[in-house]
Protein backbone atom coordinates (compact mmCIF):
# COMPACT_ATOMS: atom_id res chain seq x y z
CA UNK A 1 0.00 0.00 0.00
CA UNK A 2 1.17 3.53 -0.78
CA UNK A 3 1.60 6.29 1.75
CA UNK A 4 -1.64 8.14 2.57
CA UNK A 5 -1.69 11.71 3.90
CA UNK A 6 -4.81 13.68 4.83
CA UNK A 7 -4.74 17.47 5.06
CA UNK A 8 -7.73 19.03 6.78
CA UNK A 9 -8.54 22.70 7.17
CA UNK A 10 -11.07 25.43 6.67
CA UNK A 11 -11.60 27.51 3.55
CA UNK A 12 -8.43 29.34 2.51
CA UNK A 13 -6.44 27.71 5.31
CA UNK A 14 -3.50 26.84 3.03
CA UNK A 15 -4.23 23.12 2.80
CA UNK A 16 -3.96 22.96 -1.02
CA UNK A 17 -0.68 24.88 -0.98
CA UNK A 18 0.59 22.50 1.72
CA UNK A 19 -0.46 19.50 -0.39
CA UNK A 20 1.51 20.74 -3.39
CA UNK A 21 4.58 21.49 -1.27
CA UNK A 22 4.51 18.02 0.31
CA UNK A 23 4.00 16.35 -3.05
CA UNK A 24 6.95 18.16 -4.63
CA UNK A 25 9.20 16.71 -1.90
CA UNK A 26 8.16 13.21 -3.02
CA UNK A 27 9.04 11.24 -6.17
CA UNK A 28 7.12 11.87 -9.39
CA UNK A 29 5.35 11.65 -11.58
CA UNK A 30 3.19 14.31 -9.94
CA UNK A 31 -0.52 14.02 -10.64
CA UNK A 32 -3.21 16.44 -9.52
CA UNK A 33 -6.66 14.87 -9.23
CA UNK A 34 -9.21 17.68 -9.48
CA UNK A 35 -12.77 17.17 -8.26
CA UNK A 36 -14.20 20.65 -8.92
CA UNK A 37 -16.54 21.47 -11.77
CA UNK A 38 -16.97 24.98 -13.15
CA UNK A 39 -20.68 25.74 -12.92
CA UNK A 40 -20.22 29.52 -13.04
CA UNK A 41 -17.65 32.25 -13.74
CA UNK A 42 -16.56 32.51 -10.11
CA UNK A 43 -15.77 28.80 -9.96
CA UNK A 44 -13.95 29.01 -13.30
CA UNK A 45 -11.74 31.70 -11.79
CA UNK A 46 -11.05 29.60 -8.68
CA UNK A 47 -10.06 26.64 -10.85
CA UNK A 48 -7.78 28.85 -12.96
CA UNK A 49 -6.04 30.16 -9.85
CA UNK A 50 -5.44 26.61 -8.62
CA UNK A 51 -4.12 25.57 -12.05
CA UNK A 52 -1.67 28.48 -12.00
CA UNK A 53 -0.14 27.08 -8.78
CA UNK A 54 1.11 24.02 -10.66
CA UNK A 55 3.91 23.99 -13.22
CA UNK A 56 4.52 21.74 -16.22
CA UNK A 57 5.72 18.87 -13.99
CA UNK A 58 2.11 18.23 -13.02
CA UNK A 59 -0.45 16.18 -14.92
CA UNK A 60 -4.10 16.84 -14.13
CA UNK A 61 -6.86 14.24 -13.99
CA UNK A 62 -10.45 15.45 -13.64
CA UNK A 63 -12.56 13.26 -11.36
CA UNK A 64 -15.66 15.06 -10.14
CA UNK A 65 -17.55 11.82 -9.42
CA UNK A 66 -15.36 8.79 -10.16
CA UNK A 67 -12.57 9.55 -7.73
CA UNK A 68 -11.55 5.95 -6.88
CA UNK A 69 -11.04 5.15 -10.56
CA UNK A 70 -8.81 8.22 -11.00
CA UNK A 71 -6.02 6.84 -8.83
CA UNK A 72 -6.68 3.09 -8.79
CA UNK A 73 -4.32 2.32 -11.67
CA UNK A 74 -1.49 4.62 -10.53
CA UNK A 75 1.28 2.41 -9.18
CA UNK A 76 3.96 5.04 -8.73
CA UNK A 77 4.47 8.71 -8.17
CA UNK A 78 2.59 11.14 -5.98
CA UNK A 79 -1.01 12.21 -6.39
CA UNK A 80 -2.76 15.18 -4.79
CA UNK A 81 -6.52 14.75 -4.54
CA UNK A 82 -8.10 18.18 -4.20
CA UNK A 83 -10.57 17.92 -2.75
CA UNK A 84 -12.65 15.28 -1.01
CA UNK A 85 -15.17 17.90 0.13
CA UNK A 86 -16.11 18.93 -3.40
CA UNK A 87 -16.18 15.28 -4.46
CA UNK A 88 -18.66 14.49 -1.68
CA UNK A 89 -20.77 17.49 -2.66
CA UNK A 90 -20.76 16.27 -6.28
CA UNK A 91 -21.88 12.80 -5.10
CA UNK A 92 -24.75 14.29 -3.10
CA UNK A 93 -25.85 16.63 -5.92
CA UNK A 94 -25.80 13.70 -8.37
CA UNK A 95 -28.12 11.83 -5.99
CA UNK A 96 -25.65 8.99 -5.56
CA UNK A 97 -25.55 7.11 -2.29
CA UNK A 98 -22.95 8.65 -0.01
CA UNK A 99 -22.38 5.47 2.04
CA UNK A 100 -21.61 3.39 -1.05
CA UNK A 101 -19.43 6.13 -2.55
CA UNK A 102 -17.46 6.59 0.66
CA UNK A 103 -16.96 2.83 1.02
CA UNK A 104 -15.73 2.59 -2.58
CA UNK A 105 -13.30 5.45 -1.94
CA UNK A 106 -11.98 3.95 1.31
CA UNK A 107 -11.59 0.53 -0.34
CA UNK A 108 -9.70 2.04 -3.29
CA UNK A 109 -7.43 4.01 -0.96
CA UNK A 110 -6.62 0.79 0.88
CA UNK A 111 -5.47 -0.74 -2.40
CA UNK A 112 -3.57 2.32 -3.69
CA UNK A 113 0.09 1.79 -4.55
CA UNK A 114 1.12 5.39 -5.23
CA UNK A 115 1.59 8.09 -2.61
CA UNK A 116 -1.66 9.99 -2.10
CA UNK A 117 -2.20 13.35 -0.46
CA UNK A 118 -5.88 14.01 0.19
CA UNK A 119 -7.23 17.50 0.83
CA UNK A 120 -10.50 17.86 2.71
CA UNK A 121 -12.36 20.64 4.50
CA UNK A 122 -13.06 20.58 8.20
CA UNK A 123 -16.65 21.85 8.10
CA UNK A 124 -17.83 20.90 11.57
CA UNK A 125 -16.24 23.80 13.44
CA UNK A 126 -18.55 26.50 12.11
CA UNK A 127 -22.14 27.46 12.64
CA UNK A 128 -24.92 24.90 12.27
CA UNK A 129 -26.25 25.16 8.70
CA UNK A 130 -29.72 26.65 8.43
CA UNK A 131 -31.09 24.11 5.95
CA UNK A 132 -31.48 20.33 6.15
CA UNK A 133 -29.28 19.72 3.08
CA UNK A 134 -26.48 21.78 4.61
CA UNK A 135 -26.73 19.88 7.89
CA UNK A 136 -26.74 16.57 6.04
CA UNK A 137 -23.67 17.62 4.05
CA UNK A 138 -21.85 18.71 7.22
CA UNK A 139 -22.63 15.37 8.86
CA UNK A 140 -21.59 13.32 5.81
CA UNK A 141 -18.36 15.33 5.46
CA UNK A 142 -17.56 14.72 9.12
CA UNK A 143 -18.09 10.98 8.65
CA UNK A 144 -15.91 10.97 5.52
CA UNK A 145 -13.11 12.85 7.27
CA UNK A 146 -13.20 10.38 10.17
CA UNK A 147 -12.99 7.42 7.81
CA UNK A 148 -10.14 9.01 5.87
CA UNK A 149 -8.22 9.91 9.03
CA UNK A 150 -8.54 6.35 10.29
CA UNK A 151 -6.78 4.83 7.28
CA UNK A 152 -4.26 7.58 6.56
CA UNK A 153 -0.68 7.28 7.76
CA UNK A 154 -0.38 11.01 8.38
CA UNK A 155 -3.07 13.59 9.19
CA UNK A 156 -2.48 17.33 9.46
CA UNK A 157 -4.80 20.21 10.28
CA UNK A 158 -3.78 23.35 8.39
CA UNK A 159 -4.67 26.63 10.10
CA UNK A 160 -3.56 30.01 8.72
CA UNK A 161 -1.06 28.20 6.50
CA UNK A 162 0.52 26.37 9.44
CA UNK A 163 0.30 22.57 9.49
CA UNK A 164 -0.46 20.95 12.83
CA UNK A 165 0.29 17.22 12.96
CA UNK A 166 -2.63 15.18 14.31
CA UNK A 167 -1.35 11.72 13.35
CA UNK A 168 2.11 10.54 12.33
CA UNK A 169 3.26 7.36 10.63
CA UNK A 170 4.03 4.59 13.06
CA UNK A 171 7.75 3.73 13.23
Amino acid sequence: MGQLTLLLGGARSGKSRRALALAEEMPGPHIFVATAQAYDAEMEERISLHQAERDARWTTIEAPLNLPEAFAKQSQGTLVIDCCTIWLSNIMLADRGTDAAMTALIDALGQAEARLILVSNEVGSGVVPEHALGRRFRDEQGRLNQRLAEICDRVELVVAGIPLTLKQPKP
